[in-house]
């Protein structure tokens, strides 16, 4: 609740707490102070990246490579290799440039959000936008943007403990009077510092300090020592590099000396031994592995998913089974009130249906039912259920004495764990009236008012029926302290909080009846649960709804009916037996947020790979123990955030569904890059090592290579990237997330793709070679021959399910680029005289062309033909 009373502050402008800052005061104050950043790491410029690419092996070889050339005084070949290194600097600061884009788009959402109010609205923006001067809305699970002065506040705690070190959160009050910021530590102190966390309440604040200038930011410097995760995929990728590399350089060692001993020219020799390294060092594995979990990250966030960590990306399309909330992800969390059951002593009550008498004014029986619902909610509500009574009453109670707008809130005691309903205490205008309203769960109402069994008999089989309806039920109370016994009647006519009792229980509550609101379901989720189901991914619904409202929706879903499981029934079994039952049930009705951690460690023991939403801070357990932990967007808490792998933007059901097809998607490219990596460097290597063993001219020079490269780099980290999703992709069962990346079905594929290319080189080696055709006649043909097979590779890597001819039909428009790009190059070495000569290649005549051409025509067809036959391969 806003407070009344406005402070002045020394600043030129008196801010209104009601109304906060305006839109234009908060642009200027940016410009003025910058973002409300601590500090951080610079990011990535053109030199940075630029230096990081210079110790890359590939351009090292290539500058070594110029410097033999030079040294020779073949001062041409020396600057075309110089050449390439700027090429393909072009090319990688381009794939770096499109990452560090990626990463900052990814930074700018993962940013903590903050409840602001600006121009009298509230309104959620990225944390960093927060201005000194800012009115915040603080509540629990909230982590505190900027250090701020406490205007107002009930039942508010925070932990400091990142700032002092004490372990027990601190109580907070209102400020009074103009005041300064202190430093953190000890209770009853008006201020909040940006990083702590809202534990208790709510409060509204006012900014003071924000970035730098904050306690946290004070002490910030330590952040910029915090380095990126390393997540699984990249580690088994180091690994695989770190073996591949010791074997290369030895074999780029031996191929030196053998060549350097046995012609004793041994800077030729070098020159071959580059050229080995260039075409076998694992370089690019590692590189492409970063670029497509970034760039996976960030397409993910393009459909309302923000990945907080990056291995997210490779388990998302793993998960086999999606535990989720009800009210706000597969519903539309905007809650109506659609039936009031007003226990005014009649003795049949019947419900009042909303919807039928819409045109009605409300009956004189459920304005006292309304009222109470209205006096137990916020003054300004945020809450969906909060927000529909305040309307119905705003709509139908107007002209009534039933609206108490002139009230004084007293004490307000929040929902437990052990008593699922709050109450606020009122005072009225007068001072004569005081008045306690309560709403919660219906069980816990009727405990508060003491009811008989039969009473709660006759209430269970009422809200069932309601419940049947897929209505949200909750009952109301009031209770008024003229009525109180001893001792909290004051000896004064005033009344104040510290008259109050501690529990709710100690009041005379009477019971008003129940209120029945509906939550539309959203209208994708019917087709997102059916997709589940054709993925093999299991749905399951967590709610604290009845099982009859759990039901109802489930039907309306399209959710596969299976048992059904209350909490309390939760609580009463054994993990033997909750184990047993837990592989058949498809909802958990009445469950609180405590109970999630035990499903969710159920679920992994029966080998699932679990999702589960949440948005408390008592879901931050179950969503840190869940492989693939999904924290709501819009209604989540900030520790909720922090707990979660994956941020639901949008709070939507059908985004969970697009992010597990999208990771499915980035894993399946992923392999395909890592196939097609594998199997083209198996012909570049074979080709440079088989003249050296035989002691025939070489073939690829580093030139060579270096052309390749560009070539090959983009192919994976651009065109095979973008490629779309299989069409089966959502109806194969989740990949087992403990398979490496190079299984043997896929690491078998790629040999038997490299080596069919080889093969075919070979063979167009060995032709011109007995047709004794010279030395620039064999490295054109062969080279010519490796490019289309390389060209055809790529083509054939787009899909593993489509042919290529089909692919063509519908490219991504890198494919075009790629290609393209690599025929017209082609041709410019093989027929621009200068060019050609730089390459050492011979004018190659049609017949030429001709046998080139075939040998890619006959890779593409062998490739077509594996293509086929691996039917598994995923």
């Amino acid at each position: 609740m806003v407070s009344p009373i406005v402070r002045r502050e020394s600043t030129q402008h008196e801010i209104d707490p009601v109304a906060g800052l305006s839109e234009r005061d908060a642009i200027a104050k940016i410009d003025r102070d910058g973002y409300n950043e601590l500090p951080s790491a610079p990011s990535h410029n053109l030199v940075l990246m630029a230096w990081s690419m210079v110790r890359d092996p590939i351009f090292l070889l290539l500058v070594g490579g110029g410097i033999i050339y030079w040294i020779l005084g073949d001062l041409q070949e020396a600057l075309i290799l110089l050449g390439f290194v700027v090429l393909m600097m072009g090319i990688s600061l381009y794939q770096e440039g499109k990452t560090e884009h990626a990463l900052e788009a990814l930074r700018d959402l993962s940013s903590p959000r903050a409840l602001v109010i600006r121009d009298g609205q509230r309104k959620r923006i990225p944390g960093r936008e927060v201005v000194r001067d800012d009115i915040l809305v603080l509540a629990e699970g909230d982590r505190v943007p900027a250090d701020a002065i406490v205007l107002s506040c009930t039942n508010l705690s925070t932990d400091e403990s990142l700032l002092t070190g004490e372990s027990l959160p601190v109580r907070k009050i209102a400020a009074v009077g103009d005041v300064e910021m202190a430093r953190p530590g000890g209770d009853e102190l008006p201020f909040v510092y940006s990083g702590t966390l809202v534990v208790q309440g709510q409060g509204i604040v006012k900014v003071r300090s924000i970035g730098s200038q904050t306690e946290m930011g004070k002490i910030g410097n330590a952040l910029q020592k915090v380095q990126p995760e390393v997540t699984p995929l990249q580690r088994e990728m180091n690994r695989l590099v770190n073996r591949l590399f010791g074997i290369a350089l030895s074999l780029c060692v031996a191929i030196v000396v053998i060549y350097g001993a046995t012609t004793g020219n041994w800077l030729k020799g070098v020159l071959a031994g580059i050229t080995l390294a260039m075409a076998i060092l694992p370089n690019e594995f590692p590189v492409v592995v970063t670029i497509f979990l970034v760039l996976g990250a960030w397409r993910i966030s393009q459909n309302h998913v923000l990945t907080r960590r990056t291995s997210a990306v490779e388990t998302v399309g793993s998960a086999t089974v999606l535990c989720v909330d009800k009210t706000g992800t597969l519903t539309l969390n905007q809650m109506a009130v659609q039936q009031l059951f007003a226990y005014n002593h009649a003795e049949n009550p019947q419900p009042y249906d909303l919807a039928l008498h819409s045109q009605m004014p409300l009956p004189e029986a459920v304005h006292a039912l309304v009222e109470f619902c209205i006096l137990a909610s916020q003054r300004d509500p945020f809450d969906p259920m909060e927000k529909a009574f305040k309307e119905l009453g705003d709509r139908s109670l107007a002209n009534t004495e039933h609206l108490h707008n002139n009230w004084t809130l007293l004490r307000e005691y929040p929902l437990s764990p052990d008593l699922l309903a709050m109450s606020h205490v009122w005072r009225s205008a007068d001072d004569k009236q005081y008045e306690i309203a309560t709403k919660g769960a219906p069980e816990a109402i009727a405990n508060l008012c003491h009811f008989t069994p039969q009473q709660q008999k006759i209430l269970t089989v009422q809200v069932s029926e309601m419940a049947t309806q897929g209505l949200r039920v909750l009952g109301v109370a009031k209770a008024s302290l003229l009525d109180a016994p001893q001792p909290f009647l004051p000896p004064h006519p005033v009344l104040t909080p510290e008259h109050l009792p501690d529990k709710q229980h100690d009041f005379p509550f009477q019971f008003l009846g129940l209120v029945g609101l509906s939550d539309p379901v959203r209208p994708t989720v019917a087709a997102a649960i059916q997709e589940c189901h054709t993925a093999g991914i299991r749905v399951v619904m967590i709610t604290g709804d009845y099982p009859e409202t759990a039901q109802t929706i489930a039907r309306q879903v399209g959710l596969q009916t299976g048992d059904t499981i209350t909490g309390a029934e939760l609580d009463g079994m054994s993990e033997t037996e909750l184990q047993q039952r837990i592989e058949n049930t498809s909802i958990f009705a009445r469950a609180v947020p405590e109970q999630k951690l035990r499903i969710v460690n159920a679920l992994k023991d029966k080998g699932e790979v679990v999702a589960m939403t949440g948005d408390g801070v008592n879901d931050a357990p179950a969503l840190k123990a869940a492989q693939i932990g999904i924290a709501m967007g819009q209604r989540g808490t900030d520790v909720a955030r922090e707990s979660a792998a994956l941020v639901l933007l949008d709070d939507d059901f059908s985004s969970i569904v697009q992010a597990v097809k999208l990771g499915r998607r980035i894993f399946d490219n992923l392999r395909k890059a890592m196939s097609y990596l594998l199997a083209i460097h198996i012909p570049i290597a074979g080709i440079s090592l088989i003249p050296v063993l035989f002691k025939l001219p070489l073939v690829l020079l580093p030139i060579h290579v270096a052309f390749l490269h560009l070539i090959i780099d983009p192919a994976c980290s651009i065109v095979l990237e973008a490629e779309p999703a299989e069409a089966n992709v959502m109806k194969r069962p989740p990949r087992n997330p403990k398979e490496p990346l190079f299984g043997r079905k896929t690491l078998g594929l790629a040999l038997l793709q490299g080596g069919g290319i080889f093969v075919i080189i070979l063979t167009v080696f060995a032709i011109a070679t007995y047709r004794k055709q010279g030395e620039l006649d064999i490295r054109a043909l062969t080279f010519t021959t490796l490019m289309l097979a390389n060209l055809g590779l790529i083509l054939s890597e787009g899909s593993t399910s489509r042919l290529s001819l089909q692919i063509l039909k519908s490219p991504n428009p890198a494919l075009w680029w790629v290609i393209g790009g690599g025929v017209f190059f082609l041709a410019i070495v093989l027929y621009i005289p200068f060019v050609r000569d730089l390459f050492s290649f011979s004018f190659l005549h049609p017949i030429d062309l001709a046998i080139s051409l075939l040998g890619g025509v006959i890779s593409l067809l062998w490739f077509e033909l594996l293509k086929q036959t691996s039917k598994t391969r995923l």
